[in-house]
C-alpha cells in the first residue's frame, strides 16, 4: 500500500614527589560563590511564559511553542534556535514529533534523553486526542473530530500503517487497532485477519486508515483492491465497511466519498 564528550584525564602518578612540593603547605581556598548573573536567554524565557499565561498557545508560532517545550527538556539552554532548525528540518510542528528517533538524535544539539521527552510528548498529545472520542455517541456523528483524530496519530509518521476501528451495531467505537506496519509505501493488509479480529471484538462495522508518507492521500490500484476484497468477505458476516481513509500531509482522502467501493 500507496519518514558525552570524553575529558582527557591525566593519569594519577604514584611515586615520591618532588621534595619541594612534600615541604609545601596546603591550602585550602574556599569555592568561589555561585554567580548570581543569569544566562541572556533567562529573560527571554520568563516574557515568553507571561506571554503564553496571558494569550495561551494559539496565538504562538510553531517555532514559539516549539521553543517553550525544549524549554522544559533543556532548561539550561537558548532553545529558539533549535526549534526553528527542526522545523527546518522536518517541515511542521507535528513532523518534529513524528520523526523517528534515529533522525531527532542525528540534529545537532539533541541528545537521547531530550529525544526521549519528545517522543513521550508525542504519546501525550496522541492519547489526549484519543480520549476525546467519546465512546458513548456514534463515530460518525463527529467525523471531523474523527478526521482530525486520524491525522494527528498517522499522518506525519514516515513508515505506512494501517489501522482498524471496530464499531458496535450503534457504530460506538470499541477499539483502534494498529494492524500492520509497512515501509515508507507499503504495507501488508490480509483481508482474512480483519475480518477475524472483527469477528473476535464482535465488531458489526469497521473503518480502515492508513497513511501515505510521502504526503499525498490519493488512493493507489491496491488501495482501492484491498478494500473492495474486504467489504466483500465483511458483508455476507454481516459486517459493514463504513470507509477507507487515507491521511497525509496535505490531507486525507475518503474511498467512500470517491465512490471506490
Amino acid at each position: 500500500m500507496a519518514g558525552g564528550k570524553e575529558f582527557d584525564e591525566a593519569p594519577f602518578l604514584l611515586g615520591t614527589l618532588p621534595s619541594a612540593i612534600e615541604q609545601s603547605p596546603i591550602v585550602y581556598e574556599a569555592p568561589d560563590k555561585p554567580s548570581a548573573v543569569k544566562p541572556e536567554h533567562a529573560g527571554h524565557r520568563e516574557r515568553v511564559r507571561e506571554r503564553f499565561l496571558k494569550v495561551g498557545g494559539e496565538a504562538f508560532e510553531d517555532y514559539e511553542l516549539l521553543e517553550m517545550l525544549l524549554h522544559i527538556v533543556i532548561p539550561q539552554k537558548d532553545t529558539k534556535p533549535l526549534a526553528k532548525a527542526l522545523l527546518r528540518e522536518f517541515g511542521s510542528f507535528s513532523g518534529v514529533f513524528s520523526a523517528s528517533q534515529a533522525r531527532l538524535e542525528s540534529i545537532k544539539g539533541l541528545g537521547p534523553k531530550t529525544v526521549t521527552s519528545l517522543k513521550i510528548i508525542q504519546a501525550t498529545a496522541a492519547r489526549f486526542a484519543r480520549d476525546g472520542i467519546d465512546h458513548d455517541k456514534p463515530i460518525l456523528s463527529s467525523w471531523t473530530q474523527l478526521i482530525d483524530y486520524c491525522r494527528a496519530q498517522m499522518a506525519y509518521e514516515s513508515i505506512e500503517q494501517f489501522r482498524i476501528l471496530f464499531l458496535d451495531k450503534k457504530n460506538r467505537l470499541i477499539a483502534d487497532e494498529v494492524q500492520q506496519t509497512g515501509t515508507v509505501d507499503h504495507t501488508p493488509v490480509y483481508p482474512r485477519e480483519v475480518i477475524k479480529r472483527a469477528l473476535e471484538l464482535s465488531a458489526t462495522a469497521l473503518i480502515l486508515v492508513h497513511n501515505h508518507p510521502s504526503g499525498d492521500p490519493s488512493p493507489s490500484s491496491a488501495d482501492v483492491r484491498m478494500t473492495r476484497e474486504i467489504a466483500d468477505t465483511a458483508k455476507p458476516l454481516g459486517i459493514t465497511l463504513h470507509d477507507h481513509l487515507i491521511v497525509g500531509k496535505s490531507g486525507h482522502a475518503s474511498l467512500r466519498s470517491l465512490k471506490l467501493f
